[in-house]
């Protein structure tokens, strides 16, 4: 017997072999088992995850000798028939070789028609939407009230190209990406079960490079049995992966933790004396990196994983250099292409991650060195500044009952004798509405359980009983005693605590720009390359 491929050998031909579609293998088991059935299945997805593996299980559940169910014999003529391609019933068309509407046309001509054999006659259409236009119209109406003895089964890796009206006619399925974690775990199921020799590293390997695809991972387990001789082991599977050895992405992490450049050239230059790829260099340094950052963050995550040098850069580098280290790698890994050669581009992706460190200052430029003069561009600074302290009016005593009445600019009026009317603002219980009339309006007097406010005349619209009455119960329930409240509308004699606020904002804002332009290093960027400081990006710290 001729040799079959594991992706051909190991198809599930069960719904209870599916790896990582539980969710639609779910809903067709119900379906199946309580005679719900559609007559228009989409199957979605991108390659590799079980689009046509699924539709040849439930062609096969249709039409079972044994009877409609979700669990088919699999020996019955039917069964081994489907599983064997050759299922008179069961018309599968590749749409991307038959896209023509003379092509759909041709195909429906048999819907009509009673099943040859099984109990069902079912349309299997693979990449459904290289169908042309006209197909799709000539298709519409069939699919959307067949014959009962006809099912159509979809599938697709891009059903945005589906019309609407296909779409709206369809039970839809969307099938997942399998994580790395099911696939190494099939692959290592399948290569027990064959007897092949394997490491754990050699299936991490795969499982990565098969990207979500099961079907891949399974063409390339065939390479790498091929490749070994009959046994997978991790340094064979690199070597034909075009993989790093993982020292070398841990002498790089070495020499960032160590600020090391010519380490980490040396650590690049013995990768490409290896035949590593640049591109597959970056990847397997975020990887390490996004290891790194789980190690910090969440430890617990590698609980099962007795790595002492992961740990000890997690303890070398900071959050915000990994964080910082692993951007740059995303951005040079999609830069590559444009670099000069592939090693420059990754070597420049390394050197920029030594080059820019959060929090540390900006080298000087060498003596004598010049740069020329280039358009202005933005510098969005985060400033460095202390706040300023906020400015607060000096308490007053309380009005006198002998007192002459309001003088031209009279001091603001304090509570208790030692807190003023700004400051109590923001210790009483006040929201929404309430709180915008006392933070415009000014407390004048305080006396003999009376309080007299000027309101801003800007808010006039505020004032009402109810808010009153707000302001009232707020200054009894601070004071412990009854009190009345008495607003005047007009322009108040003292700063409002709103008008304060907004001034010690500004106050602030200006000490952080003013901070931010006396910093050495902005100064620097302004000289050398011509610079400018983004205004509108200043933001006091809190």
């Amino acid at each position: 017997m001729s040799y079959q491929v594991l992706a051909r050998k190991w198809r599930p031909r069960r719904f209870a072999d599916l790896v990582g579609q539980t969710h639609v293998a779910r809903a067709l088991i119900n379906a199946l088992d309580h005679d719900r059935l559609h007559h228009a299945f989409l199957f979605t997805g991108t390659r590799g995850v079980g689009k046509t593996t699924i539709a040849r299980i439930l062609a096969k559940s249709l039409n079972c000798e044994t009877g409609v169910s979700s669990q088919p014999c699999g020996t019955c003529a039917s069964c081994r028939e489907v599983d064997e391609g050759r299922f008179v019933d069961l018309i599968e068309v590749d749409a991307a070789s038959r896209t023509k509407v003379d092509d759909t046309r041709e195909l429906l001509d048999n819907v009509q028609y009673a099943p040859t054999r099984g109990r069902y006659k079912v349309y299997l259409i693979d990449e459904v939407h290289m169908l042309s236009g006209h197909s799709f119209n000539a298709l519409l109406k069939t699919l959307e009230e067949p014959p009962p003895h006809v099912k159509f089964l979809l599938a697709t890796t891009d059903p945005q190209k589906l019309p609407v009206t296909v779409l709206s006619r369809c039970l839809q399925f969307h099938l997942k990406r399998l994580s790395p974690e099911l696939i190494g775990a099939q692959l290592e199921k399948i290569l027990t079960a064959e007897g092949n020799a394997f490491d754990a590293g050699s299936l991490t390997l795969l499982a990565r490079a098969a990207d979500g695809s099961m079907r891949d991972a399974l063409s390339l387990l065939d390479q790498a049995i091929a490749f070994g001789g009959g046994q997978v082991r991790e340094a064979e599977v690199r070597d034909m992966l075009g993989s790093i050895d993982s020292g070398v992405i841990g002498r790089i992490l070495e020499a960032l933790a160590g600020q090391d450049a010519s380490a980490m050239l040396a650590a690049v230059a013995d990768a490409h004396d290896a035949n590593a790829d640049p591109d597959g260099v970056l990847d397997e340094l975020l990887v390490a990196l996004h290891r790194v950052a789980l190690q910090q963050a969440a430890p617990q995550a590698l609980a099962n994983e007795a790595d002492s040098g992961l740990r000890e850069l997690a303890t070398r580098l900071s959050p915000e250099d990994v964080q910082l280290f692993y951007q740059i790698g995303l951005i040079g890994r999609r830069d590559l292409a444009l670099a000069p050669d592939s090693r420059t581009g990754l070597e420049m992706a390394l050197l920029r991650m030594l080059a820019f460190r959060p929090g540390e200052p900006l080298a000087p430029p060498a003596p004598g060195r010049t740069v020329p003069a280039g358009p202005a561009r933005a510098v969005s600074a985060a400033p460095a500044a202390a706040p300023a302290a906020e400015v607060k009016p000096a308490p007053v005593q309380a009005v006198k009952p002998e007192a002459p009445a309001v003088t031209p600019s009279p001091p603001a009026a304090t509570v208790d004798g030692n807190m003023s009317w700004n400051e109590l603002v923001a210790t009483l219980n006040l929201a929404g509405l309430v709180r915008e009339l006392a933070m415009n309006a000014t407390l004048d007097t305080l006396a003999a359980g009376t309080a007299q406010f000027t309101l801003d005349q800007a808010f006039a619209h505020l004032l009402n009983k109810e808010r009153e009455a707000a302001i009232r119960q707020a200054l009894a329930t601070h004071l412990g005693q009854p009190m009345e409240v008495r607003f005047t509308v007009g322009t108040p004699p003292t700063e409002t605590p709103a008008r304060a606020q907004q001034r010690v904002r500004g106050e602030r804002l200006q000490a952080a720009s003013d901070s931010i332009l006396a910093d050495p290093n902005v100064q620097t960027l302004q000289e050398q390359f011509n610079a400018r400081v983004n205004a509108a990006s200043i933001r006091p710290k809190s």
